[in-house]
């Protein structure tokens, strides 16, 4: 079994496209730019979705990382 560490596994990621549930029951799906040790994320071409319905197109969006209860690979 792989033991990659989670930044590990996040930076696999880097360049594609991720899911972020939030604190606040939304998501946000975009492409992962950069992250930091706290999880804080900037993420590209960013969407929000409340309830699986698209709420509004984001752009560019710095997310902060105790905002984030869940990361996925969105493809």
């Amino acid at each position: 079994m792989d033991s990659e560490r989670p930044l590990d596994a996040l930076n696999s990621s880097r360049g594609k496209r991720v899911l972020l549930e939030l604190k606040n029951q939304k998501q946000i799906r975009g492409k992962l730019r950069a992250f930091d040790i706290h999880i804080n994320m900037v993420l590209e071409d960013a969407e929000e979705y409340e309830n699986n319905e698209l709420k509004r197109k984001l752009g560019l969006t710095f997310v902060r990382g105790d905002t984030i209860i869940l990361i996925s690979p969105s493809e």
